[in-house]
């Protein structure tokens, strides 16, 4: 393997594997982990993962602070959610019907969720998302939906960023508000009619892809909670990208404010896959009317992972290790920066933080530092928001200034 602090990646076997799939997959890759929409450098196929690193199939190590797009909270393999995972294996994983670990599972995110009576299980975050809109749709009998401008709740046609292979007729239901601005939501009631609205669908913070993030206003987050209150519609929460890492409960709930409805994936079993829909009990009735349904929903081995996930997030105080270790990048990467003479904006979390560059709209300059950190062994994303992990260490942030120095005068250059 070429040494990581000079910049050789050997990538003949990531070549080769690219080249194959772009005979059997369309396009090669798809999706969000298409790094053909990612800078020439990125490897495209990985061998393993352990802790807070990865290793990719020519064997070069990188430090990952995507925690691959966000499942990982606890970092790859933590024993706990392992040993977890592999005893329910050894008894079972997709069956007639689930195991009984759903049912633990399902006590556990109600006690540890305030806003949570009930729990339905899914796979992915999309799936998550559909379900509570439809919960919604089923309790009040009406169609219409109102959701941010810009953000993305998954890749269903009724979410999805793109309109490729979508009918028009897929948004009909659907109109937009601006995030944090409540005028916009009342603008919004209106063109939609108060009666026809059965949810307005939000995130804990902003934090649409290319643009800088932005934390939730309390006002605003009141003022949803208000308005859902006074038409008798469903405030979901979008949880799939920020649970657990903001709040152990519901994100919203150091606000005061809580949904009815909350879709949950990626950090609930740390790597494995699983969806959850959470709701109030009003919503309980609906919910068990409406037919959703996968071949692997029930799988038993995610599901105990899950359980040693949200308990080992709880008992390992993840998201104050997380808080500390993020303030710490921040504060020392904006001083580098300073230092450097490069102006940058990290916005957002410090547990998912996002970077951009002054007068960058092409991200030419995100380009030109992220390629360098990756040249030096740490994967950082150049358009979308990065994650921390309970697993990520001082030592990580020492690899991250170190490659960002070079990153911040490549950008220079």
């Amino acid at each position: 393997m070429a040494d990581i602090a000079s910049g050789e990646k050997v990538r003949t076997l990531d070549l080769d594997l690219r080249r194959r799939a772009t005979a059997v997959i369309p396009g090669g890759m798809y999706g969000h982990m298409n790094v053909n929409y990612l800078p020439d450098a990125y490897p495209q196929f990985y061998e393993r993962s352990e802790g807070t690193r990865v290793w990719d199939v020519d064997g070069n190590e990188y430090v990952d602070f995507m925690c691959s797009f966000g499942p990982m909270i606890l970092g790859y393999k933590h024993p706990g959610v392992e040993g977890a995972a592999a005893a329910q294996a050894a008894k079972g994983n997709t069956q007639p019907g689930p195991a009984a670990c759903m049912v633990d599972l399902g006590e556990l995110l109600v006690e540890r969720v305030a806003h949570a009576d009930w729990a339905m299980f899914a796979k992915n975050g999309t799936d998550a998302t559909t379900i509570a809109l439809m919960a919604a749709r089923g309790e009040t009998g009406r169609n219409k939906v109102l959701a941010a401008t810009g953000a993305y709740h998954g890749s269903a046609p009724w979410a999805t960023i793109r309109m490729d292979g979508v009918a028009p007729e897929e948004r009909a239901n659907l109109h937009y508000y601006e995030y944090n601005d409540a005028a916009s939501v009342e603008l919004a009631i209106e063109q939609a009619g108060a009666d026809n609205v059965a949810a307005i669908i939000t995130s804990p913070f902003k934090h649409n892809a290319g643009f800088d993030q932005e934390d939730v206003d309390p006002a605003f987050a009141r003022r949803l909670r208000e308005l859902c209150d006074e038409l008798g519609a469903a405030l979901v929460m979008d949880e799939v990208r920020a649970g657990f890492r903001l709040n152990h409960g519901g994100s919203w709930e150091p606000l005061g404010v809580d949904p009815d409805l909350s879709g949950w994936s990626k950090a609930i079993a740390n790597g494995y896959p699983l969806a959850a829909v959470l709701g109030r009990g009003r919503y309980a009735e609906a919910a068990s009317r409406i037919f959703v349904t996968g071949s692997f929903w029930f799988q038993a081995v995610p599901m105990a992972a899950a359980l040693a996930t949200i308990n080992a997030l709880r008992d390992e105080d993840a998201v104050a290790v997380m808080e500390r270790v993020g303030n710490r990048l921040r504060d020392e990467f904006d001083q580098l920066a300073n230092e450097i003479g490069v102006p940058i904006r990290q916005t957002g979390p410090v547990q998912m933080p996002n970077l951009s560059f002054p007068d960058d709209q092409n991200f030419a300059k995100a380009t030109a530092f992220c390629t360098t950190m990756l040249e030096r062994g740490v994967i950082v994303h150049p358009r979308h928001n990065w994650f921390l992990s309970a697993t990520h260490t001082d030592d990580d942030v020492d690899r991250f200034l170190d490659a960002a120095q070079h990153g911040l005068e490549a950008v220079l250059a």
